[in-house]
């Protein structure tokens, strides 16, 4: 399996952290030298390994955004 390579650009925020340390992030990274999109998953302390996660473009955030703005919670 080939390697995946990362570059967090930029950390957005943190949602929660774990008892064992691991916190759910919104983040702009670069996945493989490609352009930067706004990532959601959790990572391990030091962001030396990562969960499982949703990658995002400027245009998805902005429906979802959208989509959350609209909802009655």
């Amino acid at each position: 399996m080939a390697e995946i390579k990362f570059e967090i650009e930029k950390e957005l925020g943190k949602i929660s952290e774990s008892a064992k340390g691991w916190t759910k992030e919104l983040n702009l990274i670069s996945w493989n030298g490609k352009e930067a999109k706004y990532d959601l998953r959790d990572w391990a302390p030091e962001h030396e390994k990562m969960g499982k996660g949703v990658t995002l473009s400027v245009e998805e955030l902005n429906k979802l955004k959208e989509l959350l703005n609209n909802m009655d919670i």
